[in-house]
């Protein structure tokens, strides 16, 4: 059989080698692929689609399995981003385009049309994928390799049928001629019709209706008892036989001309769409192509929807065997879940070269068997092409056969019993498996003694080791959990258990092995403790001491984890409590630098204010010393405004030095308060009162100042601290 790589019509031969196989060949209904299948098939739209839906393929060529998990991937990233790919074409034409292609046929104006949206259609594609689309959406765009765009098509069909799917008058001379003498019949008949019909009505003759039409005539429709009144021919008579449907007799010509008239067009409009037909059925195979692009695009589209539904990325793909599962979801389990607001636990799981086989334990109804069917189900989608709900850092190899042995396999028809079943399936296994082979064993070694099916459950999967087989193994015998870290591998995992409210957790650990619980469920249920005892007695001593150990081990780890997860989350909170106060010091030192460097541009500003001032002022001077004779009042000047400026930087200055380290307070002079000298600035202590004078303490002089020049202050805070 051929695929369509792309439907760009470069087929590949696809062998049976080239396709994964199966045992037994109920391994897809069992993952539950075939209900996968239905879902992406609800997202298309086109028959084509759905019918590649339904024929997915489960590849092992690496290239291919790529190239339709990367176009699945490009469509989901162009849904994601908002844009829309202009593939609007979901009709059926297969028949249409079958008729173009046989010599002969005649296709309708409404098939045409059809036709001319398909070819739009594909316009609008092609016109969508410029060059900067067709290097961003790479994948993509190889649907349209190797197929062009022919206008002519859609030109043809214009020239010929209108927006309804009808020929056109000029689509042929005769036929313009033909349809320009029916109107002018046509409009003859309805005014001889009118004129007679409203004759007869003003006689009475005439019934509610007036009149209607027979075997494609214009009639009227009279009382029954007048119709020997009207000359002209009979049609038909009403169910009751109280109306009749007469021709009149001056229109019967006019009609034997219009029906004449109307067969010549038929004729006419039938050769003329043969010929289009024939014109166009050069173009069938291009038909076809678009046909199939519609179809192509839709069902990658369809894909792309469903991994959306589920949350489906796409991992790093091997040619070799491995499997690197993280956060992984069975995705029926997960839209279930979702439907009822449920919360899905999240699956992770490596298996590599070194650890190819894992044996999964722990307590019935615990996950064990979704978890092997989630993997198995997750390989089977990522090689047909779909992507998986897992995080895109995961990694999955390919692998050419698939294997399982899942519930109870009991063949009637062969009188085989559960037990036999199972022996003659693992022999397939020991038989067929290799290195690119992926089994899954569910209860391996059940039905039958529990020393003996455990022994042949160990061998076994010795030989499926020794095969480099990779697989996962579910099983409650103590004699696997053993042989789990000895025989190279084989590893164990276990499925985690709640014993203290005896519930699942769903979660698997992988490198140790878990306990069954089967006494501890026990207890929790309430069963009568003679009789729990009584079952105790009858279990080998080295059996129920290692399950017991198993059990404690398991919920010290859960412990431990629980621990893991809380001390990570102070971690966490510690690192965010840092961070927003390195963030607070980041903004205090950045608000004090920009206010030091606020003041010294204002510093600056004013020195430059002060510069330009007295440049302005000695150019001047400057031009008073050129022009005047008395050069003495010039220096006097100068000096007065040099002094002056300088005396004035001087008290600014003092005053900002004492603004930095007292506050004015005002108030009543006394003797011991501290007071500042109006014009000069100085800072004193009043050590007498004279009238309206003080006696101040500056330095080691006493001053005597007016009272109305001096302001009392204080200290600030900051400077007595």
């Amino acid at each position: 059989m051929e695929l369509p790589l792309g439907k760009n019509y470069k087929f590949i031969k696809i062998t049976t080698r080239a396709v994964m196989k199966f045992f037994p060949e109920t391994t897809l209904t069992q993952l539950e692929f075939e209900k996968i299948k239905q879902l992406v098939a609800v997202h298309c739209k086109t028959d084509i689609a759905k019918n590649n839906i339904h024929q997915l393929r489960i590849h092992t060529k690496k290239e291919l399995i790529e190239h339709h998990l990367f176009q699945t991937n490009e469509y989901k990233l162009l849904l994601d981003s908002g844009l829309y790919l202009p593939n609007d074409f979901t009709n059926n034409i297969s028949k249409e385009l079958k008729l173009l292609s046989i010599p002969g046929a005649t296709l309708s104006g409404e098939q045409f049309l059809l036709i001319k949206k398909l070819s739009n259609n594909t316009e609008n594609i092609f016109r969508w994928f410029d060059d900067e689309r067709r290097n961003a959406y790479l994948n993509l765009s190889k649907v349209l390799e190797n197929i062009y765009f022919e206008k002519t098509i859609r030109n043809m069909i214009d020239e010929i049928i209108d927006e309804i799917g009808v020929v056109k008058d000029n689509a042929s001379e005769d036929l313009r001629h033909i349809r320009m003498s029916l109107y002018k019949k046509r409009n003859e008949l309805r005014r001889v019709f009118d004129k007679i019909a409203s004759k007869l009505n003003k006689l009475g003759y005439l019934a509610d209706i007036e009149e209607s039409f027979m075997n494609g005539r214009r009639v009227l429709a009279v009382f029954a008892e007048q119709k020997r009144m009207i000359k002209g021919i009979l049609h038909a008579e009403s169910d009751s036989r109280k109306t009749s449907f007469i021709e009149p007799e001056e229109t019967t010509g006019l009609n034997n001309e219009i029906f004449s008239l109307e067969n010549e067009e038929a004729k006419e409009v039938h050769r003329i769409l043969k010929t289009l037909t024939q014109q166009l059925s050069v173009y069938s195979n291009l038909l076809d192509s678009y046909y199939q692009i519609s179809g192509e695009f839709d069902f990658i589209r369809a894909k792309a929807s469903f991994a959306r539904e589920i949350g489906g990325n796409l991992p790093l793909l091997h040619d070799t065997a491995i499997v690197k599962l993280y956060k992984a979801y069975h995705p029926l389990l997960l839209l279930h879940n979702n439907k009822v607001n449920k919360k899905t636990i999240p699956l992770d799981i490596e298996l590599d070269a070194n650890k190819r086989i894992l044996v999964i334990s722990g307590p019935n109804a615990g996950g064990k068997t979704v978890t092997l069917k989630t993997i198995g189900l997750l390989q089977i989608m990522l090689q047909s092409g779909l992507l998986i709900p897992t995080t895109a850092d995961s990694e999955m190899g390919i692998f050419k056969q698939m294997m399982i042995h899942i519930g109870d396999t009991q063949s009637i028809e062969f009188e085989l019993s559960t037990y036999s079943a199972h022996l003659t399936h693992m022999k397939h296994f020991i038989e067929n498996a290799n290195g690119k082979t992926l089994f899954f064993i569910d209860e391996l070694g059940s039905g039958s003694d529990p020393n003996l099916g455990g022994a042949f459950a160990e061998v076994i999967m010795e030989e499926l080791a020794k095969k480099h087989a990779f697989g996962v193994v579910t099983t409650h015998y103590l004699n696997l959990k053993v042989m789990a870290n000895k025989v190279k591998g084989v590893i164990n995992g276990a499925m985690q258990f709640d014993e203290k409210n005896l519930i699942p957790l769903y979660q698997l650990k992988i490198g140790s092995p878990g306990s069954s619980y089967t006494f501890s469920i026990a207890e929790r249920i309430g069963l009568d403790k003679q009789l729990i005892n009584r079952a105790r007695k009858l279990v080998d001593e080295n059996h129920y001491q290692l399950d017991k150990l198993l059990n404690h081990t398991e919920q010290d780890l859960q412990k431990i984890n629980q621990e893991k997860k809380q001390l990570q989350t102070l971690i966490a909170e510690n690192e965010r409590l840092k961070k927003e106060m390195q963030e607070i010091i980041s903004k205090e030192k950045h608000q004090q630098e920009t206010e030091k460097l606020k003041l010294s541009n204002k510093i600056a500003e004013d020195k430059i204010i002060y510069l330009k001032d007295m440049e302005r002022k000695l150019k001047s001077m400057v031009i008073e010393w050129r022009k005047t004779d008395n050069k003495e009042v010039v220096v006097k000047m100068i000096q007065s405004l040099l002094f002056k400026e300088k005396t004035k930087y001087q008290q600014e200055k003092q005053q900002k030095k004492i603004n930095e380290n007292f506050d004015e307070i005002g108030g009543t002079i006394t003797i011991g308060c501290k007071v500042k000298m109006k014009q000069n600035r100085q800072i004193g202590e009043v050590k007498e009162i004279r009238g309206k004078k003080a006696l101040l303490q500056v330095g080691i002089m006493p001053i005597l100042v007016s009272m109305n020049d001096l302001v009392v202050i204080q200290e600030k805070k900051a400077n007595k601290d």
